[in-house]
This record gives C-alpha cells, structure tokens and sequence, in this order.
C-alpha cells in the first residue's frame, strides 16, 4: 500500500468531497485513528461502494464530519503502529479480500489532511478480522444484521468484475507511463504509437486500462497493471500475482535449483516468460537417418496454451497466490489460485469459461492464447504428436494444478496413464469429427499391427472404467467398431 504525498491533489479532492451530501461510500473523520475502527470502515465503505456502483470509497482525516470544516488532524499513518507492526501491513493482514488502499497525505488551508481511497468490494464482501461491514446511512454496522443489504450486495458484486477494479489510484501523466509498459500495448494491440503524452492516455483509457479518478487524476485498473505493468510489485494488490517458476532437483520439492519470478504484466512479458521456461526444460537427443537432433522435451506450443490459461483463469479474489510453473525431472506443473468453472473432463469439447472475460478477451487480441475453444485440442494433439502421457489436470477449492509429463513409451505407462490416453484420444477424434477406432488407437501409441489385441484389451478397460462408449452399439462386427468420449455416447443427455 504505498503512501502519497501529493499535496495539491489531496486538496483538490477534499475540496470535492466536502460539497457532497451524506454518502455511504464517504466517511469524515477528525482524530479517531484507532486500527480496529480503521479496518472496520474500509470493509463498510468499500462494500458500500460496490452496492450503488462506484469504484472507490473516501475516509478523509482532518474534516468535521457534522459541518465539513476543515480542522486538520494529528493523524500520521506513515508513522503508526499495531503492536511493533506498521499499520498498513497489519490493516493488510486483516482484511480479506485484500483491498488496494491507497494513503494520501497533505495540508488544505495550512492543516493537516489524509485521505485514505479505498477501491469497492469485488465479487465477495470485504472483510475484517473476519466480520464484513456496511454502511446504513452514517452509521458503521454489521452486514449479517442487515439481510436486505447483504442481498443488495451479493447481486452489485455479482456483476462486478475483477478487471474493472483499480490498481492504483491519484497518479499524474508521468507516473501513469512509468508505471505501466505503453509500448508494449501499441506494439502488441498493432495500435499507432501517439507522438504526445495526451493521446498515449487517451488510448489507454479507451481500452479501460486506466481511468480518471475524484482527484482529476489517473486511476491504472486491474486490467491495465495485470497486462502491461512494468512491474506488478508496484501494485500492492497485485504482487503476489506475478508468475514464479521454480525449477527443482530430481522429481520431488525437495532441492531447489532456481526460483525466478516474473513481475512484468501477463501481456507485455508473455513472449519472455515462455522462452525463459522453454529454456529451463531437459532435452532429448534423436537419432534421425542421417543427424543428431536435440529437441525440448516438451511441445512449446502446449507449454504456450497451458501458461496463458493459468493466467485468464486464475482467480485473482484468492490473495496470497498467484500463477506457478514449477519443473521437476519427469514433469511440469502449473498452477493457478482457483477452481476452474468446468469440469476437467470436458476441458476439451465445452466452450472455456472464465471469471476474468476481459482479461480473456485482451489476451486473444494480442494473439497470447488461441481462439475460444481450441486450446485444449491443440494441447491434447501436441501431446499426442509428441508421445506424452495424457496430461493430470487436479482441481480443489483453491486451486488448479495441470501437469505435463515427459515421454514415455507405451509400456511404461502404468493402467491409469493408458486409460487417461484412451480417453484423450477419443475426446481429440471426436471434436475433429472423427472416431476412435483399434487402428487409430494404435497409431497412437505406435502398437504394431501385429499386437492388436494389445489395443482391443485397452479399449475394453476403457469402456469398463466409463470413458469412452461404443460410437454405435449396433454394429456387430470388432474390426467395423469405433468409439465416442463417454459424454458423447448415444442416449447420453451429455451427448444431445
């Protein structure tokens, strides 16, 4: 939470603050500065925010709340202390979602003011210590005594989208452009480069990359840091959200070779982030007819897709974590906080979903991942092409987790590795408009003709575990059998 000192701006916007009527979202106070009652007003006033459509809420320190006179304050949150903890990290320790409040000090008539702007509730109620808050006309109360309220929120926030959050907030021209990578977005959007600062801005408010603020200045959104930061620590809200790559000793979490983390925003530090994975992965070696070819063992293409979904999908209300590629000998793994809206299982056949559309939507126009509906088959035909194990994907209530692994030829898989394959390869035919068959099935794991049974006995385990189904249960004859995922089954609701 970074602490301002622009003066003339905090004038300016107490200035403007102090003409409005009463408002939920805005709070005067004079020398009340006591930390609980602080973290009590930022869950009221930012939850409030979110019910009547604002974006920010006002605490004002240094106004008479009963005629709006300015008074100054004794108030100094750059110096102020819970215990031996500053009060801001403590104030950020205990709200939950965490909320990027933004300190601003200054003087309005030779006295003292500092205004505290707090961004409105996103997609669940701000809370703290655990209790969220609300406002009811001038008063600071529970939100579980207030049913109406509550429901009234939950429907703003169901609405509301992370992207449209703010970032950062009261920041002139020049800091704006320092803060974000400008060229990057004209270069990746295919946009022309304005020659003035005034058209640069205009540009990146057209795309809601940033906004004007109550304090007649600039406001970056969540979209615009998560894209196009130069570096996402400089966003308290977002730090945590930069990608770590971790590379590790052998197969298990034990002994770490190198941890990188990658704090430039997910659009203009995309390309970097791919290759610097790419060139932390094993190779192999393949002995052609007549040269030696070196080779990464994994498909950068299937790399590239599973990267760019961690990223559109993750959800970024989960504080604390963020985006991880972790590499071990035999696998990769990547994570991102949340679980994703559909069912693993049909990550292939279903329309994506995301909580995030825009983010989606910026990522697909600068061509970062595929056209709806297509990463995943190409992630399950580079797979297939380069002879990996159908990947695991692992989803709990706050996290999701996709792991490639290496090569492994087909005895040794073990019976789950084969299954998944199966299942793999029939989702890829049929969303190609194709069906499974023996034959295609041992093309897939390079069985021999002569080993066909090998393929029959496998297709039988599969139909016994539920993941595939007889394309047609009419036809008689084994050789003329094909087969469907088991969602695509004949009579399968699924399938309709």
């Amino acid at each position: 939470m970074p602490l301002a000192r622009p003066e003339q701006p905090v004038a300016d916007l107490v200035a403007r603050l102090i003409e409005y009527p009463e408002a939920e979202w805005l709070e005067f106070k004079e020398n009340n500065f006591q930390p609980d009652v602080i973290g009590e007003y930022i869950s009221a006033l930012s939850n409030s925010a979110a019910i009547i459509g604002r974006r920010v809420a006002y605490l004002i320190w240094g106004v008479r709340d009963s005629d709006r006179s300015i008074v100054g304050t004794a108030f100094a949150p750059e110096t102020k202390k819970v215990g031996n903890e500053p009060l801001e990290n403590w104030l950020s320790r205990l709200l939950s979602p965490r909320p990027s409040i933004q300190f601003a000090i200054g003087n309005v008539d030779e006295h003292p003011v500092v205004a505290l702007t707090i961004p409105a509730a996103l997609r669940e109620p701000v809370q703290f210590k655990g209790v969220a808050y609300i406002r009811v006309g001038s008063q600071k109360k529970k939100l579980s005594e207030y049913p109406e309220k509550a429901r009234l929120l939950w429907q703003a926030l169901g609405s509301s989208s992370f992207e449209s959050g703010i970032a950062r907030h009261g920041l002139d021209a020049v800091e704006v452009l320092e803060l974000l990578d400008y060229p990057a977005y004209f270069h990746l959007f295919k946009k022309p480069h304005p020659e003035t600062r005034s058209g640069i801005l205009e540009s990146l408010h057209s795309s809601s990359l940033i906004a004007p603020d109550d304090m007649g200045r600039w406001a970056i959104t969540n979209l615009g840091a998560v894209l196009f930061a130069r570096n996402l620590d400089q966003f308290s809200s977002l730090s945590r959200k930069a990608v770590r790559v971790i590379r590790y000793s052998g197969n298990a979490r034990i002994k770490t070779i190198k941890e990188q983390e990658v704090s430039r925003g997910y659009a203009a530090g995309f390309a970097d982030l791919v290759k610097y994975i790419v060139d932390q992965l094993p190779e192999n070696e393949i002995i052609g007819q007549a040269l030696r070819e070196v080779v990464p063992m994994y498909p950068e293409l299937a790399i590239r897709e599973l990267v760019a979904n961690a990223l559109i999908h993750q959800d970024f209300v989960i504080s604390g974590a963020g985006p991880t590629v972790a590499l071990f000998n035999n696998r990769i793994e990547i994570s991102n906080p949340g679980r994703p809206l559909i069912d693993p299982s049909r990550f292939i056949d279903y329309e994506p979903r995301t909580r995030n559309e825009a983010l989606g939507r910026a990522m697909r126009r600068v061509g970062i991942c595929e056209e709806r509906g297509s990463g995943w088959d190409k992630i399950g035909f580079e797979v297939e092409l380069h002879g990996l194990p159908a990947p695991l994907v692992e989803a709990t209530e706050d996290f999701t987790r996709v792991v490639l692994f290496a090569p492994k030829a087909f005895n040794e898989m073990d019976r789950s590795e084969r299954i998944q394959a199966v299942y793999l390869h029939a989702c890829l035919r049929y969303v190609a408009r194709e069906r499974m068959t023996n034959t295609s099935l041992r093309e897939r794991f390079k069985i021999d003709r002569s080993n066909a049974a090998v393929a029959s006995r496998l297709i039988r385990e599969a139909i016994r575990d539920k993941v595939i189904a007889l394309a047609d249960p009419q036809v008689q004859g084994f050789a003329q059998r094909s087969y469907v995922p088991f969602w695509a089954a004949p009579g399968d609701p699924a399938s309709a």
